[in-house]
Order: C-alpha cells, then structure tokens, then sequence
C-alpha cells in the first residue's frame, strides 16, 4: 500500500467521522425529517472496502449507508442534502437517508430492508457476468441479516454461478437491540460461506489495513472469475441502532470499552508510526476535513425542498441516475 493510499484511508474515515457528528447534531437541532442511523466507529470497512472498487463497480448498502456513499465517492453535501430531504441531495430529497442512490458512481441504492440489498446485488453480479465485464458488485449488510433467507439464497446462488460478488457483513455485535450472541450459534459469521463452496474469510473491522486487503484479495478473484466471496468485519456500533435509541440492552463500560478501539486513531497511529504523516499532517487534514463537512452541512441546510412540481422530475435533474 503506497503513501497515497495510506493517507486517503484516513482522509476517508475522516469525512466520515464527522459526517456522522454532524448529522447527529443537524437530527437534534431538527433539520432531519426522518430517523437516522448513524456509522460512527465503523468507518473502517467502507473505506477499506470501497477503496479497491473502480467508479463502475456497484454496492448496495443499508439504513446505516451513509459511510458507504461517502467512500464510494459521493460529494458530502449531496448525501447530507439529501439526508436532510433537500432538492440539491443525490436524489432531489426524494429518497432520503434510507434511499440514497446514484449510478453514476455505483451507488445502487441504501436500502432500509434488512438483507434486501443482497439479492440485488446478486443481480448486478449476474448482469456484469452476463455483459462480458470485470466489473463487481459489493453487498454491504449487518450481522442481522445473515439470519435471513435473503442471505442464503443470494450466496448460493452468487456461488453456483460464479458470480462477481462480495458480500461484506459489518458484524458490529447488534441487529436493533439483539446481541449476535443471542440471534447466531457461531463464533464468526464467515463460516457460513463453507456451505456455499465460497470463499469465506473474518477480520478486525476496526483495523482499515485488514479490510483493505481482505477486499483486495476479494476484488482480485471475482475479476478473474474465481466467484463470490463472503467478508465478516467485526466492528462495534457506538451509537444506538438510531438516533434517540437510550441503548439500555448495553452497558456504558461496553460501549467506552468500544470507543477505545477507534478505527481512525488506529490507523493515526500507524501512519505515526511508520512515518506516513506528522501530528502537523494530520491536524491539517484534520482541519480541511471538518472545513469540508461544516460546508457541505451549510450548503443542505440553506437548499430548499422539493417542490410538488418536481415529482415528475428526474433525481437530480441527471438523465444518468436513471437504471438502462
């Protein structure tokens, strides 16, 4: 992994972070119509993930997707608009935080259906397959949804016909208020893709470098043809499942216990380490990041909102958001 990569891994967990921050003060202060389920302290497998994936190559996310988006190259303040329900959002604020979508950068869609990206993403591998292409598709989901038929009929499928397809579990220990320790009778999640002859593989969620190359590795063989591959990136949700969620089905010791393990100050003190960046580097980025957010957060405040006119018009006004 070069110097450049290195820095945009941070620099991508970065916008995240405080992407998120953001949105949860913007939900209190009501600016957000809708719940919102936040991706603080898993920042670490979008961009790891996202950070092996061309413009054209595809994901599905969940209600939590807006981590995703930022690392598949969405501008912040298109997510946070549309987020907040704006007309400027990727959708026109039609969609909203669980329905954000923009094909031009292979973003298919955050889906609130739990394990209702999976099949879809299915399909896109299939499609690409079928188009003679190298092109992937990423399924993101939680550790709830691999409890689902969605998930089993999906991965048999993906792997019966050798299809592009890498399905990311975030196992950040919770599906609502429910411990994985008490909805799933095993220690990791990966080995399910065993009963699928599939590849199958777990890691530290919290450690970017891990999921970078256990995506690499993923990428690698679906290009070549080699079929799906299933990745559990064991992580930890620090917010509640939603905004205004009191989490008592935790303690606060788990949770500081959690904090602790902070994906970006993991990967700070590496490139510390290694001599990747200085504390200057780093408080610089630091500061052209949060400049970053406080504009994109300004600029959805201060757009307007659909108009009832704008119900017949295309999302975004973009001719290419539209699925051929």
């Amino acid at each position: 992994m070069n110097r450049e990569m290195k820095i945009g891994l941070l620099e991508t967990m970065l916008k995240i972070r405080k992407a998120e921050l953001q949105l949860a003060v913007m939900f209190k202060n009501g600016k957000i119509p809708s719940g919102a389920h936040l991706y603080e302290g898993e920042e670490a497998i979008a961009a790891g993930v996202c950070a092996n994936l061309r413009t054209d190559d595809q994901i599905t996310s969940t209600h939590r997707g807006h981590g995703h988006c930022i690392a598949k190259g969405m501008e912040p303040r298109r997510m946070m608009a549309e987020v907040c329900a704006k007309s400027t959002g990727c959708c026109s604020g039609k969609g909203g935080t669980m329905h954000m979508f923009d094909p031009s950068i292979g973003v298919m869609g955050t889906i609130g259906i739990v394990g209702g990206g999976m099949p879809i993403a299915t399909g896109l591998g299939l499609a690409a397959k079928l188009q003679g292409t190298d092109r992937v598709a990423v399924s993101f989901f939680g550790d709830g949804a691999s409890n689902n038929g969605a998930f089993h009929e999906s991965l048999n499928m993906a792997s019966l016909w050798k299809l592009p397809v890498i399905y990311v579990c975030e196992n950040n220990q919770f599906a609502t208020s429910v411990s994985v320790k008490r909805s799933t009778p095993i220690e990791d999640i990966s080995v399910r893709a065993i009963g699928y002859g599939m590849s199958g593989v777990t890691v530290d969620g919290n450690k970017v470098d891990e999921t970078y190359a256990a995506a690499a590795d993923a990428v690698a063989r679906a290009r070549r043809g080699d079929g799906p591959t299933l990745i559990e990136c064991k992580t930890y949700r620090i917010r509640g499942h939603f905004e205004g969620d009191d989490a008592i089905y935790r303690s606060k010791e788990e949770v500081q216990a959690a904090r602790e393990r902070d994906p970006i100050e993991y990967w700070k003190n590496v490139l510390l380490g290694d001599g990747t960046i200085s504390e200057q580097d780093f408080i610089d980025l630091n500061e052209k990041i949060e400049q970053l957010i406080a504009q994109a957060a300004q600029f959805a405040d201060e757009s307007s909102y659909p108009t009832p006119e704008d119900a017949l018009k295309l999302c975004g006004g973009n001719p290419s958001l539209l699925v051929k």
